[in-house]
C-alpha cells in the first residue's frame, strides 16, 4: 500500500478565533472544537491533538503559533497520515495568498482537509470554487478592516480616544457616550504632581520624576518590577493629559478631548521645554535620597558643590557631605550629615515670621489679588482680540491656499495655519484660567501661605521631596557652609525678604488697621511667586 492509499483513522482539530474578546464573548475555541470533534467521532477518526489560535486569519500562517505547532507535528510523523478539521472555511485563512500556500503546505505533507461548513474537492472545478470563496473571505476581511478604522477615526475625530489608556486614566462606560476616560486615583495625582513639579522646579530632571514615580508602590511597573526610563518619557510626552487629543495614526494634531484634563497645555509645553533641555542638577541613583542637601550646599573653600557619601564603621554606617575638589583645602574632609543638614533646619526656623506681621501680610495680598483681577480682565479682552486676528489670519491664509498652485507654496500655508491654531488653542485655555472666581483667594493660596508662616514644617516632615520644595521656595541661590565657620547668610527669595522688609510699616490694634507702606510692585510679585510656586 502506497503511502496516498493509506486509509486515514487518524485526525487533527484547527481552532481559531481572531481576538482573546471573541473568545471571551462565548465565540471561542471551545464551540469549535466540540463541533469539529462530533464531525471526527461521525466519521470514526480518532483525535490525536487540537491546535489553537487566537489571533488574526489575515497574517501569514507561519506567524499563527497554532498553526505553526499544527504542520510541526505532522512533520514529526512524516510515515503517518492525518486528516486536519475545522468548522469553517474563513478559519482556514482569510487572504488567498496565504490560503492557496497553507493548501499547498499540507498537501505536500500527505494531510487531507475537512471542513464542516464546505466540502472541498481537489478537482478544478473544486479548486476553482475554493478560491472564489477563499478570495471573498479575503474581501470581507479588507472591507471590515477598513469600516473598523473609518469608525475609529471618526470617534478620535468627536474627541474620544479609543486606544489603551494611558497611567493616570481608565475607561468607564457612560450612558450615549459609550467608553470614556476618566482620571484613576492616586495615579492622575501622581502624574499631575510630577508635571507640574518639573514645571515649577521642584523636580530638576526627569530622573528625580523617576524617582518620585517610585516612591509610589501603585505606580505600574514592568514584569521586573520596575520603573524604566522610557516609562517616565512616556508620561511627559502623552498629550492626552491636556485634554487634546494627538494621533500619527490618524493624522490628528491637538483636537479637543471629551476627557477630563489633568494639565493645562501650558504647563505641558514648559515641560518638553525642560526636557530637551539640559538637567539644572546631576543624577545620582539611590544616594540622592538620602541627602537632601546634595546639590545645593557649596564648599566655604572652593565654592563647589558637597558630595554626599556612606562612611563604613564597625557596626553601622554613617552619612557625610565632603568636597572632592582635589585642589581644595577641604578636599577628602567630611561633615556628618545631622551637623551640617542640623545648622540649616536652624536657618530655616529663622524664616518664621511673627503672627502680627503674618496677618499683616495675608490682608496685603488680598489687596493685591483684588488689584490683579482688574488687570486679568483686561488681559482676557486682550486675549479675544487676539483669538479673534488668529481667525481672521487663518481665513486670509486658507484663501491663499486655494488660490496657490506650488506645493511648497501650499505646505508653507499649511504650516503656518498648524502653527496659529496650535496658538489659539493654547490662547483659549489661558483665557480659561486667567481669571480666578470671586472668594477664590484663600481657596488658591491657602497652602502657599501656611508654608510661608512655618516653612519648618514643610522640612520637619522627613520628605526628600517636600525637603527640596523647601530648599527651591525660601532660598534664591544655593548657600556656603565652611567646615569650621559653619553656614553663611544664605540668600532668601522674594516672599522672605519681602516679610523682613515690611517690619517699618505700623502696625495698630493687631493687623486689621494698618499703614500700606509696602511696595505694592514687590508684593505683587511675591503674590506671583507663590500662586505658581508649585505649593499650591
Amino acid at each position: 500500500m502506497t503511502f496516498d492509499d493509506q486509509i486515514i483513522t487518524d485526525a487533527v482539530i484547527y481552532c481559531r478565533v481572531s481576538s482573546r474578546a471573541q473568545e471571551a464573548d462565548g465565540h471561542g475555541l471551545e464551540s469549535q472544537e466540540t463541533r469539529c470533534r462530533q464531525h471526527a467521532d461521525a466519521k470514526g477518526y480518532k483525535v490525536a491533538a487540537v491546535f489553537p489560535d487566537t489571533i488574526t486569519g489575515g497574517i501569514d500562517f507561519m506567524e499563527r503559533p497554532g498553526m505553526v505547532a499544527l504542520l510541526s507535528f505532522l512533520d514529526a510523523q512524516p510515515d503517518k497520515r492525518f486528516v486536519v478539521i475545522f468548522d469553517d472555511l474563513k478559519r482556514f485563512a482569510r487572504d488567498t495568498r496565504f490560503h492557496l500556500d497553507l493548501r499547498d503546505a499540507f498537501r505536500d505533507r500527505g494531510a487531507k482537509i475537512e471542513c464542516l461548513n464546505f466540502k472541498l474537492d481537489e478537482s478544478p472545478e473544486g479548486e476553482f470554487i475554493e478560491t472564489i470563496i477563499a478570495a471573498q473571505g479575503a474581501l470581507e476581511r479588507k472591507q471590515n478592516g477598513r469600516q473598523v478604522a473609518q469608525k475609529m477615526r471618526a470617534r478620535m475625530e468627536n474627541g474620544y480616544w479609543i486606544h489603551n489608556p494611558p497611567v493616570g486614566y481608565e475607561y468607564t462606560t457612560v450612558k450615549g457616550r459609550g467608553k470614556l476616560l476618566v482620571p484613576k486615583e492616586p495615579l492622575a495625582t501622581i502624574v499631575r504632581d510630577s508635571f507640574e513639579g518639573l514645571a515649577s522646579g521642584r523636580f530638576q530632571s526627569q530622573a528625580e520624576v523617576k524617582r518620585f514615580f517610585e516612591s509610589f508602590p501603585d505606580f505600574p511597573r514592568n514584569k521586573n518590577n520596575e520603573i524604566t526610563q522610557q516609562r517616565v518619557t512616556d508620561v511627559l510626552k502623552q498629550p492626552l493629559y491636556t485634554g487634546y487629543i494627538c494621533s500619527e495614526t490618524y493624522n490628528l494634531n491637538w483636537l479637543k478631548a471629551q476627557h477630563e484634563p489633568l494639565i493645562s497645555l501650558e504647563t505641558f509645553d514648559k515641560v518638553q521645554e525642560l526636557r530637551e533641555g539640559a538637567s539644572k542638577l546631576p543624577a545620582r541613583k539611590n544616594i540622592g535620597d538620602e541627602f537632601a542637601l546634595r546639590g545645593f550646599v557649596l564648599c566655604g573653600d572652593c565654592g563647589k558643590p558637597y558630595r554626599s557619601s556612606w562612611a563604613k564603621g564597625a557596626t553601622k554606617r554613617y552619612p557625610y557631605y565632603l568636597c572632592q575638589t582635589k585642589t581644595c583645602p577641604s578636599y577628602g574632609k567630611s561633615i556628618p550629615r545631622n551637623k551640617l543638614e542640623g545648622e540649616f533646619a536652624a536657618i530655616i526656623r529663622t524664616l518664621q515670621p511673627s503672627q502680627q506681621l503674618f496677618d499683616l501680610v495675608t490682608h496685603m495680598f488680598r489687596d493685591i489679588w483684588n488689584e490683579r483681577s482688574a488687570l486679568l480682565e483686561d488681559a482676557i479682552k486682550s486675549g479675544q482680540r487676539r483669538l479673534r486676528e488668529s481667525d481672521r489670519q487663518i481665513e486670509t491664509l486658507l484663501d491663499r491656499i486655494m488660490d496657490a498652485t506650488n506645493p511648497t507654496v501650499i505646505k508653507a500655508y499649511e504650516d503656518k495655519i498648524a502653527v496659529l491654531e496650535r496658538d489659539k488653542l493654547k490662547l483659549r485655555e489661558q483665557l480659561q484660567t486667567k481669571a480666578p472666581e470671586k472668594g477664590t483667594f484663600d481657596k488658591m493660596l491657602e497652602l502657599s501661605l501656611k508654608f510661608l508662616a512655618n516653612p519648618y514644617n514643610l522640612w520637619e516632615t522627613g520628605n526628600i521631596t517636600l525637603k527640596r520644595t523647601v530648599l527651591r521656595l525660601a532660598f534664591s541661590e544655593r548657600f556656603t557652609y565652611h567646615r569650621f565657620e559653619g553656614a553663611r547668610t544664605p540668600q532668601i527669595s522674594l516672599p522672605f525678604k519681602t516679610l523682613a522688609g515690611i517690619h517699618g510699616g505700623e502696625i495698630k490694634n493687631g493687623a486689621a488697621d494698618r499703614t500700606r507702606t509696602y511696595d505694592p510692585i514687590i508684593t505683587n510679585d511675591v503674590l506671583y511667586h507663590l500662586s505658581y510656586s508649585g505649593v499650591s
